[in-house]
């Protein structure tokens, strides 16, 4: 039972992550449309987001992973 709480959890955390994602990359389409000089940020920005996004979420796989390994010894 505690290894479906723990890849719950892990699991959880992942969809925060993309949620979260998904509002800085809305908050960054509405400033896009201001300046080119905030496109270049924003562009920049997205870029960074999404490296982070996917740092994140692979991190977080890793460790259900890892905890699979765990629970069930392999």
């Amino acid at each position: 039972m505690a290894f479906f709480k723990e890849i719950n959890k892990k699991v959880n955390g992942i969809i925060w992550s993309f949620v979260g994602t998904g509002i800085v990359l809305i908050l960054l389409a509405i400033l896009i449309v201001w300046t080119e000089f905030v496109l270049r940020v924003v562009v920049g920005l997205f870029v960074l987001v999404i490296a982070y996004a996917f740092l994140s979420a692979g991190y977080k796989i890793w460790r259900i992973k890892e905890d699979v390994k765990k629970y069930l010894k392999l």
